[in-house]
């Protein structure tokens, strides 16, 4: 278990996205990004690991502090391989706001606030990810949450 352990953290760890795949991000929130030397959705977790440095960057950038957070969480939830830069923004809608939380919360139930959600915005039960694909979400998430 701690080989295939060791070859799911190797995988996993290559989950850096460019910032303007970023969902969300206006091409001037892109630009004031990159202009603080934010390149890629893990520098930019990298920068606000702690409320004091997400309260400065929000300075720095000139935004609101909610906007920070956000994108905080979007870039938390795109270290998923899986997840990516594809589900992090539909994750976020669903209620998740973090890779620890993605681990913790039971598949099946999650599957159905994804589920809820996309029938209620969008009246379309079949662009829902599959099951499998939101166990692999959780199973990614606790590998990861663990480091």
């Amino acid at each position: 278990m701690a080989i295939k352990q060791a070859n799911n953290r190797s995988f996993l760890q290559g989950s850096d996205w460019p910032i303007e795949k970023l969902p969300g991000l206006s091409p001037e929130e892109q630009l004031k990004l990159q202009n603080c030397g934010i390149m890629t959705t893990g520098e930019l977790v990298k920068q606000g690991k702690t409320p004091e440095a997400r309260l400065a960057l929000a300075s720095k950038l000139q935004v609101n502090i909610q906007y920070v957070s956000k994108w905080l969480a979007l870039a938390d939830l795109a270290r998923i391989p899986t997840v990516g830069t594809q589900y992090c923004g539909l994750l976020l809608h669903a209620g998740v706001i973090s890779v620890s939380q993605l681990g913790e919360i039971p598949t099946h139930r999650l599957h159905q606030q994804i589920m809820r959600l996309q029938v209620a915005t969008l009246q379309r039960r079949d662009l829902c990810p599959a099951i499998e694909l939101v166990q692999q979400w959780s199973q990614q998430a606790k590998v990861i949450a663990n480091w």
